[in-house]
């Protein structure tokens, strides 16, 4: 493991340092498109008998790795605190109500679209997958990737109440997808992540309650504890330790309860964000802010140079690329529905400007959360295709929607300074 670690390291540097040197795309963007190319390059060689077994060497060196493992129960608490970190604590507690609207309502209005559309799509194409599978798929794929979405806004300059709005909505829907994801695999009987193959309403409302609710509880309760430690202290090698183990040693107690892990760093970055001027001194704030800045920044380039690699674990047939294709539009439909619906409850109330919804449609990028799902699923007929449409749209999101998104937050931009402009004439 630690060598198939070394290898994916050195490579993912030498694509980012490629990309930085020459090509000069968004760093998450341009490391995943190198990743896939170089994957390609490989399926190739193979194909043509250039190097043969290639292909397979490489895809066994990533599967030592276990991407599932890799991100759920590796890096995606490192990730999710970061990113919580970095935002704007008071702001999000503003715009609260927006946000966990939109991260519950949505990506269980998506998981039904995508869910019952891949059913009848898989079904015209002789494809034959069941309707829980389906709808396994639909959750798996709904949460927008706070990854790739963070790492985005941070080089589109998003006006900040939008941009406060689809970080926090990402945030919170990946622990809702996953929440989501468990419930649906309980009810197939997969038994996936944990999730009962026993189970009957009450259950299925317990499983749900228990992973989302108690989720944001243990994570304002780590948050709390978090501060209260720090705040007695003034050295920030140690504040930084803290701060580490409390994530790391959070996300391990959060799934051995049966509490939603991903939701619990969320909420305790948030804490932690929202009291770091009382916690920390100035100096030690710079500290640990420096270095959850950096393992952000680097994990996120190894993730998505992962990303890209993975493509070498498929082997779709032309049915699976046919409805890959399909689903890439369906999921971009099933996105602006499921944001739009939720969004007029809250768009007159809190004043958000005309292209906010298209701007959460198109910048819902997928992202690692969704391949490890996909990848974690159980032996079936069924995984392969999933997989295929899982890498497709997670491919189309973060090359085609990541490069694209400039000109539609330029308009938006424009927009909102217009309509503030307005507002200020009429007050």
């Amino acid at each position: 493991m630690l060598t198939a670690f070394a290898v994916l390291l050195c490579f993912t540097a030498v694509l980012a340092y490629l990309n930085e040197r020459f090509v000069k795309l968004p760093t998450t963007v341009g490391v995943t498109l190198a990743g896939a190319l170089a994957s390609a390059i490989l399926i190739g060689l193979d194909a043509l008998n250039l190097i043969p077994g290639v292909r397979d060497w490489a895809a066994a060196l990533l599967q030592t790795l276990n991407f599932t493992d890799f991100v759920l129960n590796g890096i995606l608490s490192l990730l999710l605190f970061a990113g919580a970190l970095s935002l704007n604590a008071g702001q999000m507690l503003r715009q609260s109500r927006s946000i966990l609207i939109l991260a519950f309502f949505s990506t269980v209005i998506s998981t039904a679209l995508i869910g019952v559309a891949a059913y009848g799509l898989f079904g015209l194409l002789g494809l034959g997958v069941p309707l829980l599978w389906a709808l396994l798929f639909g959750a798996l794929i709904s949460p927008t990737d706070p990854v790739a979405v963070l790492d985005l806004l941070k080089r589109a300059k998003v006006p900040a109440k939008i941009e406060t709005l689809i970080a926090g909505e990402s945030l919170f829907n990946d622990g809702v997808g996953v929440v989501i994801f468990l419930v649906v695999a309980a009810v197939a009987g997969i038994g996936a992540h944990g999730a009962q193959t026993d189970v009957n309403a009450l259950s299925v409302l317990t499983l749900f309650a228990r992973e989302a609710l108690g989720g944001l509880l243990f994570g304002a309760l780590l948050g709390y504890l978090g501060f209260l430690l720090v705040r007695s202290i003034d050295q920030h090698a140690v504040e930084v330790l803290i701060t580490l183990a409390l994530v790391i040693g959070g996300y391990v107690a959060a799934a051995a309860m049966g509490t939603s892990g991903p939701l619990a760093m969320v909420v305790a970055g948030l804490v932690m964000s929202a009291t770091k001027e009382q916690a920390f001194s100035e100096a030690t704030r710079h500290h640990v802010e420096g270095f959850w800045e950096t393992i952000d920044q680097v994990l996120n380039i190894v993730l998505f140079a992962f990303i890209g690699l993975d493509v070498l674990l498929t082997r779709p047939s032309g049915a699976q690329l046919v409805a890959s294709v399909a689903l890439i539009a369906v999921a971009l439909v099933a996105r602006y529905i499921s944001v739009a619906l939720p969004f007029a409850l809250v768009r007159a109330r809190d004043g958000y400007g005309a292209y906010t919804v298209r701007l959460l449609t198109w910048g819902g990028l997928r992202g690692g959360i969704a391949i490890s799902l996909a990848l974690g699923l159980p032996d079936s007929p069924y995984r392969p295709l999933l997989l295929t449409a899982t890498y497709a749209i997670v491919l189309f999101t973060i090359a085609v929607q990541g490069l694209t998104i400039m000109p539609l937050v330029h308009r938006a931009s424009a927009a909102s300074g217009a309509e503030s402009t307005e507002q200020r004439a009429e007050g």
